[in-house]
């Protein structure tokens, strides 16, 4: 037993999580299957990197702050015509971020932009991008605040180093001057460097009102739509087609 303590202090002390936590396991599969001491030692690492890289991805999930539902294998294409399964493969082989374009999903509120969005950056992260979703309010108040807590700032240093992030419900309320400000400070840090997808129920030439300066608006637009492809969707709303409700229609009392 000794021997076995002393393994997983030596697997502890090289940071060998998987290693540590299954030594007896390890060793007695191997006492069943005998492997070559290559291939033994093969097994080890092998497992080693995969429960690492398992590691990270939920560590980079946790950071990415997604939605519940974000997987676009569940996409239900019959709700939407915006984007049939053609459009969707290319836009789920992420080419597009590495060639440094952004995605505007622009549409009514309930029609899907949020999901697809949040879905991509599941893809992408999956694939090793760093990659992380934000709403509009989250993020203003992130930049408000990255000067006096570290937390915020830890937020933006991460932004600025990103391949991809989306924004959800962007221009949805209006902001104060500083505050667009602020957005245009980080969308032109980003310009060129990181793909954005950005999800609006506004067209753009809404957002002038919003923001309350067409120049400001003018020049966020100019950044984002520079290599860009723009999605508009319609209809009625997946929620509002499919909402459920607790009260019992009239007729059916009286069956």
């Amino acid at each position: 037993m000794k021997k076995i303590e002393d393994l997983k202090q030596y697997a502890g002390m090289l940071r060998m999580g998987h290693l540590k936590g299954n030594v007896q396991p390890l060793l007695h599969e191997a006492s069943i299957n005998t492997p070559g001491y290559a291939d033994f030692l093969e097994d080890i690492l092998l497992k080693e990197i995969e429960q690492r890289q398992h590691n990270d991805y939920q560590r980079r999930i946790k950071l990415a702050r997604l939605p519940r539902a974000h997987d676009l294998d569940d996409y239900d294409y019959k709700a939407s015509s915006s984007i049939g399964i053609k459009q969707m493969k290319q836009l789920r082989e992420l080419m597009w971020i590495d060639q440094m374009y952004n995605l505007v999903l622009m549409g009514p509120s309930g029609t899907g932009k949020t999901y697809i969005a949040a879905g991509l950056v599941n893809d992408a992260i999956k694939k090793g991008y760093r990659a992380y979703f934000t709403t509009m309010a989250d993020l203003i108040g992130m930049l408000k605040r990255k000067e006096i807590i570290s937390s915020a700032m830890n937020s933006y240093k991460r932004y600025t180093k990103a391949h991809l992030i989306a924004i959800d419900d962007i221009m949805m309320f209006p902001i104060q001057k500083n505050e667009a400000v602020a957005l245009f400070n980080l969308i032109n840090k980003l310009h060129e460097q990181c793909s954005v997808i950005i999800t609006t129920n506004k067209s753009p030439g809404q957002w002038a009102e919003t923001l309350n300066d067409e120049v400001l608006a003018t020049a966020i637009l100019d950044r984002l739509l520079y290599h860009c492809e723009v999605i508009k969707f319609e209809g009625n709303g997946y929620r509002m087609d499919n909402r459920q409700t607790f009260l019992e229609k009239e007729n059916e009392l009286k069956q």
